[in-house]
């Protein structure tokens, strides 16, 4: 058992590095030294990271380049990872980030090690899992997710190279790049298409709000069948014809799969978000409560960041600034070119306490007073246009109750909006920002 008032989860510091390296037996903080490399994604390196203090904690650092990574589609990514894993950092079946650290060049996050690797490997292994091997994993992703729900994240994800085993053999969900979180809801739906096409539910690529808890169940049933079955249900190069298998449910099930299993996958794996089973009434099966502890399932499922597991002092800093706050904004470690453009006439941001709708219905409000028409993208938000000019507002949450406010404008538009256009806008917004982030010049 730990102490009764741990410190404040590490994700939120943030410290200056002593290296400008970032691969094996770079020195990190004077704290870390990176050891081997333990694996390699899309934008960043894996590494074993040992403690200087004590040789005996070992940790996995995530090393992005972000010279050569970080551009306007990774970004998002990277604040999605941060934002999230900051808010999960109590459930034993998730991976812990336990502090962030950049330099001009490079961005470490240090994570708990699971040194048994990915569950993937396992399974390609033994090719397929027993039923009571395949439900001891099942049910620790079904906590997980269930946690991650009702603490506002939706992980849009979850396949077997996306899931850990520590050195005891615990499984651990990790990489949130892909997550939504619940203030980006629209109407309380979703409606960004992403995901591993196998294990992405229809109706995330139907380009209409969809309901990230029941997507998050589909790739349940996706991941069962897998752990079972050692294949997966539906597998088409041809995407389109994947996706009709998928609304006809077009898969078989082997002679060794039990009826029960085949029940709790077809009812996850029902392409009508609507009748399809949730991971709330999942947990009351039969099947699935067999050798589980509900208790471990409720207490679990009940833990929330900024509970009573953070002390008054810690909770109230947490609530004035996460990771993405200090990385993005600290002017102590002059990071703001991570996600700046060196054209600072491009944009200002600034920090405001009302919701994400109140926002951008007030951003319609102030460009209708001068003279631009508001438009709504795809994949929500607002943009204010007028002429050439195309001014993107971006909104994203810093900590509870507080959102960065971010105002871009296009390229083609830096020509036509100048000083006195941001001075028009900064004094209409005056009575909603607690604090301007950054001038443009």
């Amino acid at each position: 058992m730990g102490p009764q008032n741990p410190p404040l989860p590490s994700a939120i510091k943030i410290r200056r590095t002593t290296s400008a390296g970032g691969g094996s037996g770079s020195i990190i903080l004077e704290k870390y030294q990176l050891c081997r490399l333990l694996g390699r994604g899309s934008f960043a390196k894996v590494y074993l990271g040992r403690s200087l203090d004590n040789s005996d904690t070992e940790v996995a650092v995530k090393v992005i380049d972000k010279a050569t990574t970080v551009d306007a589609a990774m970004e998002p990514r990277i604040l999605r990872e941060v934002s999230a894993m900051r808010r999960l950092h109590h459930h034993p079946n998730i991976l812990k980030l336990h502090e962030v650290m950049a330099t001009k060049s490079k961005i470490y996050l240090v994570m708990e090690l699971a040194p048994g690797g990915e569950l993937f490997t396992k399974l390609s292994r033994c090719r397929r899992f027993s039923e009571s091997t395949a439900r001891k994993y099942f049910q620790q992703v079904v906590s997980a997710l269930r946690f991650c729900h009702q603490n506002g994240v939706f992980h849009r994800d979850i396949k077997p190279q996306n899931l850990l085993l520590d050195q005891n053999g615990l499984l651990k969900i990790t990489d949130f790049g892909l997550s939504a979180l619940s203030e980006h809801k629209r109407e309380g739906l979703i409606y960004t298409a992403c995901g591993t096409p196998a294990y992405t539910a229809p109706e995330v690529v139907c380009r209409k709000g969809y309901d990230g808890e029941k997507a998050d169940a589909w790739s349940c049933g996706v991941l069962l069948y897998v752990f079972l079955v050692g294949s997966l249900p539906f597998d088409d190069s041809n995407l389109a014809c994947m996706y009709r298998a998928m609304h006809r449910r077009a898969f078989e099930f082997p002679a060794w799969v039990s009826k029960s299993a085949k029940i709790v996958i077809y009812r996850l794996m029902d392409p009508n978000p609507e009748t399809r089973l949730s991971l709330d009434e999942l947990i009351k099966l039969s099947w699935f409560k067999k050798s589980f502890s509900q208790e471990y399932l409720s207490s679990q499922g009940e833990q929330k960041l900024g509970s009573d597991s953070l002390d008054q002092k810690d909770f109230k800093y947490l609530s004035r600034v996460n990771a993405f706050d200090i990385i993005s904004l600290s002017s102590g470690l002059n990071l703001s070119g991570l996600f700046d453009s060196e054209l600072k006439t491009k944009e200002i941001r600034f920090t405001c306490g009302m919701h994400v709708l109140e926002i951008e219905e007030k951003m319609a409000t102030i460009g209708d007073e001068l003279g631009y028409r508001t438009e709504r993208g795809k994949d929500g938000g607002v943009r204010l246009v007028k002429g050439r000019v195309v001014l993107s507002v971006e909104i994203r949450e810093v900590a509870t109750e507080l959102w960065l406010v971010e105002l871009k404008v296009s390229d083609g538009g830096l020509m036509e909006f100048g000083e006195l256009q941001w001075e028009e806008l900064k004094s209409k917004l005056a009575d909603i920002v607690v604090s301007w982030i950054n001038e443009a010049s």
